[in-house]
């Protein structure tokens, strides 16, 4: 009998850097003695458009005269380092923050820049599973506090005009979580994708407790590479810059793995028997993986089970 994904869940963060934990339970001193020795390391893309690595969730920057825009923010006791990157860069205080989905690896900073005055900004569903106790494969994540909060929300999206630059932001359903955004920056040609991409590094996170599904990670990034070109460079959740064509080998190995276990349910097959076909094998090749081939199978075959979702009525 295979473990449960939550299960499967558990075990990998203990094994790996530290994913979807609470902004609450950094605040202790061994949370922040674990973060003592991260870097923030930025890494110019464009024109007043960087990113910014360190631990969790990749942080894109966008700055100039009207402002500094931070895409995500990894965890609290980061906040000092992540600035002082931001400030390296020549760049103001952040001005606005957006969260490309509610996980503390990449909201865990919240807190701290919404006090420093920054403007959160997020989809409908990002503030609402910020509200309450989220259950994670660690447990139950308690209620942000309130400065934590996206002030702003947005059903299908939003745009910003900042620094000589149109900031698209949309919202992609259904698909790591129910309030995932991609950030475009169309001038600096420049694409945030938070966690509907891994890259490189693991196979995908789809968080059904959260509202995703395989089908929606397949569909943005079909989107994404409508919009995207040779010369594009793509901000992944979590491993190195990629390019067009790297979406595409990722949008393939989707369609390859969802199409072999959406036949082999057609078939009759069980969980079990789907696990030992290996659907996953040739892209589960790193042995240090956040999510490994089994949990995302495990992942492909719950999502495949439920209904698609209707269209999310405006609110």
């Amino acid at each position: 009998m295979s473990k449960p994904i939550s299960q499967t869940f558990s075990a990998l963060l203990l094994a790996a850097s530290p994913l979807v934990l609470s902004a609450c339970s950094e605040s202790n001193a061994q949370e922040t003695d674990r973060f003592a020795s991260v870097e923030i390391k930025a890494e110019p893309l464009a024109e007043g458009v960087a990113v910014l690595f360190g631990a969790g969730g990749n942080i894109g920057v966008s700055y100039g005269p009207d402002g500094t825009v931070l895409i995500d923010d990894q965890f609290a006791p980061l906040t000092p380092k992540i600035q002082a990157a931001i400030a390296d860069l020549g760049a103001d205080p952040v001005t606005y923050l957006i969260n490309t989905h509610w996980h503390g690896d990449h909201s865990g900073g919240n807190e701290n820049f919404g006090k420093a005055g920054a403007l959160i900004m997020a989809h409908d569903h990002v503030r609402e599973r910020m509200l309450g106790i989220q259950k994670t494969g660690r447990g139950n994540d308690p209620a942000s506090p309130v400065d934590a909060l996206p002030t702003v929300t947005y059903h299908d999206g939003l745009k910003l005009h900042l620094n000589g630059d149109e900031v698209q932001v949309m919202h992609m359903k259904h698909g790591h979580t129910d309030g995932d955004s991609v950030i475009f920056w169309k001038k600096a040609n420049v694409l945030h994708m938070g966690d509907l991409f891994f890259s490189k590094m693991s196979l995908p996170f789809i968080d059904l407790n959260s509202g995703g599904n395989v089908r929606g990670v397949l569909a943005a990034a079909e989107k994404v590479l409508a919009m995207v070109d040779e010369d594009s460079k793509i901000i992944p959740g979590h491993g190195p810059m990629a390019t067009k064509a790297d979406l595409v080998a990722y949008r393939d190995m989707l369609k390859s793995v969802i199409g072999a276990v959406e036949k082999a349910q057609g078939e009759g097959k069980t969980l079990d028997q789907i696990l030992a076909m290996k659907p996953a094998a040739q892209w589960d090749i790193n042995p240090d993986a956040f999510i490994k081939g089994d949990a995302f199978v495990e992942a492909v075959y719950k999502s495949l089970e439920q209904p698609a979702h209707k269209e999310d009525h405006a609110h």
